[in-house]
């Protein structure tokens, strides 16, 4: 299993292979549109991420030391971004994802071509993962 750094370094390089935001924003989606099915009695408020417009539903499953994430998302950009941290952060024991730095988000571009309320959404969901990991930690 890679780390959540390499994982964060490979989603930079496949980043910086694509050539403007247009594609960056397509790739996310593409990316949302790959997320396992999300569990329909999962899609509840006590699963709602707090402070995103759009409806963001995230679940976490530990299994061991390790934790697994299910999300989804009412709209296709933000169910990529969801997709993203999943993947960065699924597969891994809580007091990797409570402590980890996410570099990516800034060397990708996100921050920067996102709107205010997209970057407000996605601090949101980074903040709901790591408080997962926080509260799971044994």
């Amino acid at each position: 299993m890679k780390s959540i750094q390499e994982i964060q370094n490979q989603i930079i390089s496949e980043f910086s292979e694509l050539t403007d935001w247009e594609e960056k924003f397509q790739y996310l989606i593409e990316l949302g549109e790959e997320l396992p099915e999300y569990p329909e009695d999962k899609r509840s408020d006590a699963y709602i991420v707090p402070g995103c417009q759009s409806r963001v539903w995230v679940c976490p499953i530990l299994k061991g030391e390790t934790l697994t994430f299910y999300a989804d998302s009412d709209t296709a950009l933000t169910k990529g971004l969801i997709a993203i941290l999943i993947r960065v952060f699924s597969g891994h024991s809580a007091s990797e994802i409570a402590n980890a730095s996410l570099g990516f988000i800034d060397e990708i571009g996100l921050s920067k071509f996102l709107s205010i309320s997209r970057r407000n959404g996605l601090s949101s969901m980074v903040n709901q993962l790591q408080g997962y990991a926080k509260n799971s930690k044994t």
